[in-house]
């Protein structure tokens, strides 16, 4: 018997879910509210983890393909100190390929491969229990019914609310964004600066980080502690508005480092909203959730990864061929369940510690995290 099955978003780990599932010979259709791949920027780097997301690319037979593609000198990590000082200098070794870099785009692109993904689909709402089913309805008025939809769609998830009552809640921690093109020849100094992976600096209740994608291109990162409406003054459209304000708020910091935030373009402005550690819900038969639609968390390497297995892990499952599809999703919620509350807990308290009154608390982090 062949469930009718849709996922909600085209995400990590939505693509994975399907791609899984399709490796496996049962159709899937994936529902992207986006007109086409290249409608919005895909964001930045990743670094999938062993164990986590190079399983779960392992599982969707793309792990040598991932490997070609990813940068492993991407996890090489740098600290500097407010006023300049180089506190750390981490490079990986030749073999290490315990979290290697890859661009989402490449990643998305990989995964993509022969799905039919279905552009322009938005969701606006999922009705379960209709007798024939679960109803999807779509943005232009329709609706199509499945055996399961599973909502990979991110923090802000329509598929949600039909098995949980919860909404992501802001950390009270903000990130301001921008980005750097071609920075080896138009800005050699801070590209040294940056190094081959990432940069971190750390103050008072903020940080500033770089880190760079493939092509030359370094995504920055300005995260500080603010009310969620500490721009109500500003036009964040902007640019120059904004770089002045973030110019204050890291006042008194190297200009060497401040130059990241002087020789960006655009901002983007991205509060960090988390759901709670311990979110779980009564089972609706037709309907799950992964990855951030399920246990939004701060953005510390594990979210992409942890929606990747599970995706994986769901789309296993589910092709193993149990004649009871609501047994198999039951049992794969309760598995996504524990392990999203480790990962959650750990994440929580990294925000906390990474972004504090007290610097030394980041780079405790970055001791306990790295290699020796």
């Amino acid at each position: 018997m062949r469930h009718r099955i849709a996922v909600v978003g085209s995400g990590p780990g939505g693509l994975t879910f399907a791609r899984v599932l399709h490796r496996h010979g049962h159709p899937v259709t994936v529902l992207e509210r986006d007109p086409s791949p290249d409608a919005r920027p895909p964001g930045g780097t990743l670094d999938l983890h062993e164990g986590l997301g190079q399983l779960a690319m392992e599982k969707a037979g793309l792990l040598m393909e991932f490997l070609a593609l990813s940068r492993p000198e991407g996890q090489a990590m740098r600290i500097l100190d407010t006023d300049g000082t180089l506190l750390r200098d981490w490079r990986p070794r030749p073999d290490e390929r315990a979290n290697p870099e890859i661009d989402r785009k490449q990643l998305r692109d990989l995964l993509l491969g022969p799905l039919d993904v279905q552009w322009g689909r938005g969701v606006t709402q999922v009705t379960p229990g209709t007798g024939d089913g679960v109803l999807v309805h779509f943005a232009d008025g329709r609706q199509e019914t499945f055996d399961l939809v599973v909502g990979a769609d991110g923090a802000w998830s329509r598929v949600r609310p039909a098995v949980s009552p919860e909404t992501p809640q802001y950390t009270g921690v903000t990130a301001m964004e921008t980005s750097l093109d071609d920075v080896d020849t138009r800005h050699p100094d801070l590209a040294r600066m940056v190094g081959e992976g990432s940069m971190a600096v750390y103050g008072v209740n903020r940080n500033l980080v770089a880190q760079r994608n493939s092509g030359g291109h370094v995504k920055v990162y300005a995260q500080f502690r603010a009310p969620l409406d500490w721009h109500a003054h500003l036009d964040l459209s902007d640019a120059e508005a904004v770089r002045s304000s973030l110019l204050c708020l890291y006042e008194g910091w190297a200009p060497a480092v401040l130059e990241l935030l002087r020789q960006g373009a655009a901002f983007a402005h991205r509060p960090l909203y988390v759901l709670p550690v311990s979110h779980t819900w009564s089972h609706v038969p037709g309907v799950t959730l992964l990855g951030d639609a399920a246990h939004l968390m701060p953005p510390l390497g594990a979210g992409a990864n942890l929606a990747m297995l599970e995706g994986a892990e769901l789309a296993e499952a589910i092709a193993a061929g149990p004649a009871d599809l609501d047994a198999t999703v039951r049992a794969f919620e309760e598995r996504m369940w524990a392990r999203a509350q480790k990962w959650a807990k750990i994440t929580t308290a990294g925000l906390e510690r990474l972004v504090s009154p007290d610097p030394a608390a980041a780079l405790a982090v970055f001791e306990e995290v790295q290699p020796s």
